[in-house]
């Protein structure tokens, strides 16, 4: 019990300190183009502790779910004093905003290399020059739309047809094979058709003819597709690599788990639903968003299995999906904000052509009921998925 605790704790203090450095990446970026960094807090709600450095105040809040940092004439609504006003952000190239806005993001992307290549070199992370290995054989599943798996019985196609875990999948119709993403790209395009798989097994190459079986998948806008499924799951190829080579492999499993957070992220709205059912005692789906509660509970289960790699590539995966939601151009996350600037310069850049000025800052009160529908929308997600994770947390071994 006492090392699940000390687990707990230390991945609330990791997500504290990505918070912590999230902000801290917009600040400095501001920083250095002169803007004026009014407040940079941990948290949100009431205030517990602050202190006033030059012109900014440094503080920690009440409810650890996020942060802020606030820059003097960041929006038109914001006034500013005639002190500041030569330091206001909207008064600053379009270039430099877009920096200052993009500035966490960068450092949860470098935070999240950073523990990959740490990883990669102290215990090791799949090898991304392997070709693929079969390390099970499954039955075909349709897809559930909160993005699970239907229960499904039987061999499987791959099994069917003589596939056995330990193969190594080397090529598809005479194509090379180049990871388990690209095999499954290829096969799901093909529901129902007939496939050649080249194996390796115990030194020898054989051709395989799998009947592919078709699945039910959903669509980002939520629409179902005939999907073809060839019944295999990937065996694990980690490798430990050198100070030097590691440096390639993060980069390339960085795109890997990047990819995957991209879908993860564009999936979020469709998993909602299975965590409100399970508030009241469904199955929880162990893919589905966490709270800093839940994802703090699964650090201290991978801590008291001794499974520190998993906990920080599980830090790392929390960097990336901060990043890339935090890229969503809605306000008011970030992304919604880099939008707001691109479109003065598109919006300048035909006025130009008309012959006018430009148009001057853009008019955030049109954005105020988007906006606070977002934040509506946010802190009702997030009150879900904490409840969730309170009364039906993800565990990964039971209990």
């Amino acid at each position: 019990m006492g090392a699940y605790l000390i687990g707990v704790l230390l991945f609330a203090l990791g997500i504290a300190i990505t918070i912590a450095l999230h902000e801290a990446g917009h600040m400095l970026t501001a920083r250095a183009f002169g803007m004026r960094v009014r407040r940079f807090f941990v948290g949100f709600g009431p205030k517990l502790w602050s202190v006033k450095k030059g012109h900014t105040e440094y503080g920690v809040a009440a409810v650890p779910f996020g942060g802020y940092c606030e820059i003097a004439g960041m929006t038109a609504l914001d006034e500013v004093t005639e002190e500041e006003a030569p330091h206001a952000m909207r008064t600053r190239p379009a270039w430099q905003r877009i920096l200052v806005l993009s500035g966490g993001v960068i450092v949860n992307f470098a935070l999240g290399l950073s523990i990959i290549y740490g990883v990669a070199v102290a215990s090791g992370i799949p090898d991304p020059d392997t070709t693929p290995v079969v390390g099970e054989t499954v039955c075909s599943a349709d897809q559930n739309p909160d993005g699970t798996l239907a229960e499904c019985v039987g061999a499987g196609p791959a099994a069917a047809a003589g596939v056995r875990p330990g193969d190594r999948i080397l090529a598809l119709d005479g194509e090379p094979v180049v990871d388990f993403l690209d095999l499954r790209d290829r096969v799901q395009a093909r529901p129902g058709d007939t496939v050649v798989l080249s194996v390796e097994r115990d030194g020898d190459v054989r051709k395989v003819a799998v009947e592919l079986e078709t699945v039910i998948r959903y669509t980002e806008s939520g629409e179902t597709v005939e999907a073809g499924s060839v019944g295999l799951q990937s065996a694990s190829t980690v490798r430990k690599f050198g100070p030097l080579e590691a440096v390639p492999a993060t980069f390339a499993y960085t795109g890997e788990l990047l990819r995957a957070t991209a879908r993860g992220v564009i999936e979020l709205p469709l998993k909602i639903p299975s965590v409100a059912a399970a508030i009241f005692g469904a199955e929880r789906d162990p893919e589905g968003p966490m709270s800093v509660v839940g994802a703090s509970r699964v650090g201290g289960e991978l801590v008291e299995a001794r499974l520190w790699p998993a906990f920080f590539m599980m830090l790392a995966s929390l960097n990336f999906f901060l990043g890339l939601f935090n890229l969503v151009p809605l306000p008011p996350l970030d992304g919604g904000h880099i939008a707001v600037v691109i479109y003065e310069r598109i919006r300048d850049f035909f006025r130009r052509l008309r012959g006018l000025a430009p148009g001057g800052p853009a008019n955030y009160e049109r954005l105020m009921p988007l906006t606070m529908t977002m934040v509506f929308m946010l802190m009702t997600v997030g009150g879900l998925v904490l409840v969730a994770d309170v009364v039906n947390p993800v565990r990964l071994f039971g209990g």
